[in-house]
């Protein structure tokens, strides 16, 4: 390395240092160079002039960079191709274009499941963001108290599978509910509960999109307001609102696609209301037509890729709200508002445990509604259709397995993308590729699984009905957003460490392990996080690939409810979410260990 050095230090000469001999003769040094014809610099970085000699680290490198896109091709790419290749061929292997698109299409009923998609999805998604805008701004732009605790109280329903919600409006509102007067004789079985319970487990998207957009605001927008004499309401209308427009279409889009791919909430309390979820449900597990099962994934895919697009285009036009000299916004006190939103976050706040806990409570009880006397009769899982304890601890195991390797490869491929400088039309379609699964439903990507793995000819066929492709499912369907959250996480680092570190002769592995990953572990942390919740309580990824062996306790909630156990359904729902809730406070405590062990720098 010091050769090095010296080498670049003679040959690029500090500015006003002499390139002749430093001895004795300097008048005929300077009479020399002042002959010499002057040399124009270039204005740019210099370009190599030859390619980079093959050495290890450019080896390894490559490695990396070609097995992370062969393993996404395999794991993402793959079974999306494979859907669609699967639409156009009859289930005989005869190809057939576009006349099972023709023949779904002409199908009784597919105009109402198309209609009943969109139109439930628009209006959950509008009462969804409404209310969560509402229960935002009390949070984060007044001075009512508990605000934290209000926020926290609304994240709840993340841990939990969108099936409780399901159930627990089962309780409250089917034939057997004690609220079902309050429908006035109507049923709960429907757009009503499906509605309904869309609203409530995703709530809390909407709410952190929306408090990350109220958080941050220009205090000299609303002194100004002030002056030329606008109320509170008027500043609210002309300042606030339009400049939370992103965050609200955003959010909006978000639980648009959330509802319309969601499948379980529609099969739980959906009735005969016909969506096109539930109908690739029917044609893979009821009539076991794969082929048309692809119509209807692919048919799935246009609203939520349009959907994609746009908050993709949004994201790209939002602007930053707080400038160099914008003057952060405190909030200030005003009594009857923070009193009014204060009572709103407590109706909300106090529905949405409501909601959560009563078909906790249910499976507690011996006999809903006539014997509630509390008992453990409904945990007994063994005498229960849906693979009993062993799909517990099949789902633990799946999730903490998906949480190591999805944090681990997602941070790897961010990396990948974000730091090296060679092969980069490669690094190009890793990204591109990392954020496919961003665009496609879990019923979609579960279906291509199967038509990709369970092929003869594939040489990872073995896969097909293990353990192993319901964790590779579990982090290919999560995999855009913890990708993301790590690669922004990476270009926060300047560049100049790997400039550093290419100037002293440090391999990349050795910058990885004792700069990046030290400085990333809390994100990391996050990430595992996300994946070991989410995993936890997925249904639509994982309905079409387990195995009787590798059965889930997500999956068994949907068996016991078709086979009428509602109360056992309600027990194995609230383990999976007690086991989220436990997880995440296991890995929030290594976050915070880890905070204390390697992020001192981050302290004065």
């Amino acid at each position: 390395m010091s050769l090095a050095w010296n080498a670049s230090s003679a040959t690029l000469p500090l500015p006003g240092s002499t390139s002749g001999s430093t001895s004795g003769n300097t008048s005929g040094g300077s009479s020399a160079q002042a002959r010499e014809k002057p040399r124009s610099q270039p204005a740019g970085p210099i370009e190599p002039q030859s390619r980079p000699a093959l050495n290890a680290e450019r080896i390894w490198l490559a490695v990396l960079v070609f097995g992370m896109l062969a393993l996404l091709l395999f794991a993402i790419a793959m079974p999306v191709a494979a859907l669609l290749g699967h639409s156009f061929w009859t289930s005989d292997g005869r190809f057939s274009g576009l006349a099972q698109y023709i023949q779904y299409a002409s199908t009784p009923g597919v105009g109402r499941s198309l209609f009943n998609s969109l139109w439930i999805s628009a209006f959950s998604a509008t009462l969804c963001v409404a209310l969560a805008y509402v229960y935002a701004y009390g949070v984060m732009r007044t001075c009512m108290p508990l605000a934290r605790l209000f926020r926290a109280i609304a994240l709840v329903p993340l841990l939990a599978p969108s099936l409780l919600m399901a159930i627990s409006l089962i309780y409250l509102f089917g034939t057997q509910g004690l609220l079902k007067g309050l429908l006035m004789g109507q049923t709960a079985y429907g757009p009503f509960g499906i509605i309904i319970g869309s609203v409530l487990w995703t709530f809390p998207h909407a709410l952190m999109i929306l408090c990350t957009t109220l958080a941050s605001g220009d205090a000299r927008l609303y002194e100004a307001a002030a002056t030329l004499g606008a109320g509170r309401w008027r500043s609210f209308c002309q300042v606030t609102l339009p400049g939370s427009r992103y965050g609200l279409m955003i959010s909006w889009i978000v639980v648009f696609v959330l509802v319309v791919t969601d499948f379980s909430v529609p099969k739980v309390i959906g009735g005969n209301t016909q969506m096109l979820a539930t109908d690739i449900y029917k044609q893979v597990i009821g009539q076991q037509n794969l082929s048309m099962g692809a119509v209807v994934a692919m048919l799935l895919l246009v609203p939520a890729g349009l959907a994609f697009a746009a908050e993709r285009h949004l994201r790209s036009r939002q602007a930053a709200s707080m400038a160099v000299r914008s003057v952060p916004l405190v909030p200030q006190p005003h009594a009857p508002i923070d009193r009014a939103l204060l009572v709103y976050c407590c109706v909300v706040g106090g529905a949405l445990l409501a909601v959560l806990f009563t078909a906790v409570f249910a499976s507690l009880v011996s006999y809903w509604p006539y014997n509630l006397k509390l008992s453990l009769k409904n945990y007994q899982f063994d005498m229960m259709d849906g693979g009993g304890w062993a799909s517990y601890g099949n789902s633990l195991l799946m999730a903490a397995s998906t949480a190591v390797i999805g944090a681990s490869l997602s941070f790897l491929t961010a990396y990948l993308v974000a730091k090296p400088t060679g092969f980069a039309r490669t690094r190009q379609w890793l990204h591109a590729i990392a954020t496919i699964p961003m665009a496609v439903p879990g019923l979609a990507l579960g279906l291509g699984y199967i038509l990709f793995f369970n092929s003869t000819t594939n040489p990872l066929h073995f896969l097909y009905g293990s353990l192993s492709i319901l964790v590779l499912c579990s982090v290919a369907h999560f995999f855009s957003v913890a990708h993301i959250t790590q690669l922004t996480a990476l270009q926060q680092l300047d560049s100049e460490y790997e400039r550093v570190a290419d100037s002293m002769g440090v391999p990349f592995w050795t910058l990885l392990w004792r700069v990046h990953l030290p400085v990333c572990l809390p994100v990391v942390a996050q990430v595992a996080g996300y994946f070991f919740v989410n995993a936890m309580t997925t249904v639509s990824a994982v309905v079409f690939l387990y195995s009787p062996e590798t059965t889930l306790a997500s999956v068994a909630v949907l068996s016991m409810d078709d086979a009428g156990d509602i109360a056992p359904a309600a027990a194995m729902a609230t383990m999976i979410f007690v086991t989220a809730a436990l997880g995440r406070l296991l890995i929030g405590a290594l976050d915070a260990w880890l905070h204390r062990r390697t992020q001192h720098w981050r302290h004065r």
